[in-house]
């Protein structure tokens, strides 16, 4: 399950429900069993100058190599720009988690699956 983080100011104005369906079509187009993106946005009330940072981490699997990430680095820039009307910094980073990272559901009075 990929995660994807968006940091940016708060004059900028897109549709996140737009932006994150955008976000995780273009990585299922890239791995159909990714799963679903879990995204979150983190405007900023306080900035200096109009940007946008989105950072992409997802689980590090054997097809996901350089010309994997290259390819949707690129398709994941264009699938974002085309949710900005307006101008912005724009800044993306795609990369994937180390060996102890862990993921799983938390299910309260049950078992960790």
């Amino acid at each position: 399950m990929p995660h994807a983080e968006l940091r940016y100011s708060a004059d900028l104005t897109f549709s996140m429900d737009r932006l994150s369906e955008a976000i995780e079509m273009t990585v299922l187009t890239h791995d159909p069993g990714a799963g679903e993106t879990k995204c979150r946005a983190y405007p900023a009330t306080q900035f200096h100058h109009t940007h946008m940072l989105v950072d992409v981490a997802m689980l590090p699997k054997p097809h996901r190599d350089k010309a994997f990430l290259e390819a949707l680095r690129d398709d994941l820039e264009r699938a974002i720009k085309a949710q900005l009307a307006q101008p912005c910094a724009f800044s993306l980073a795609l990369r994937l988690n180390d060996e102890i990272y862990i993921t799983n559901m938390h299910i309260p009075g049950g078992t960790m699956v």
